[in-house]
């Protein structure tokens, strides 16, 4: 069994009233890490902490938008052109698996993209086996 704490408003008001630094601290508890906006709303019986946060966490943007200085220079000179056209970047294919009998029932597999030279020296030493 679980106890819920319940607050009778006794009076005509029908909304409770909250301070300034009420709401600035249950504000707070809501930027702890790993705090739940629903859940401190909830234990705090108001439906309003959304709003409040958005109203005290608001950050006011300047009226008067900042200048920045500026320098003028002249022109910078046009970029010499090549004489040769720097080659063309191609991306390469996803690698893929190649698969080498090399006879007795053995295979060997490399990726298609394998240093040609380390390859030669695998096959030198399984010829040699």
């Amino acid at each position: 069994m679980t106890k819920h704490q319940i607050e009778v408003i006794t009076s005509v008001e029908r909304h409770r009233r909250w301070s300034r630094e009420q709401k600035e601290r249950l504000v707070a508890a809501t930027l702890e890490p790993g705090a739940s906006v629903s859940e401190i709303a909830h234990s705090a019986g108001i439906h309003v902490l959304f709003r409040w946060r958005k109203e005290l966490c608001q950050i006011s943007a300047p009226s008067v938008p900042r200048l920045v200085p500026v320098e003028v220079v002249e022109a910078l000179p046009a970029p010499a052109i090549a004489a040769e056209p720097p080659p063309v970047c191609r991306a390469r294919k996803k690698a893929s698996i190649v698969t080498i009998e090399l006879g007795g029932g053995r295979r060997l597999r490399v990726k298609s993209d394998i240093d040609t030279d380390a390859l030669g020296r695998i096959l030198d030493v399984l010829e040699r086996r």
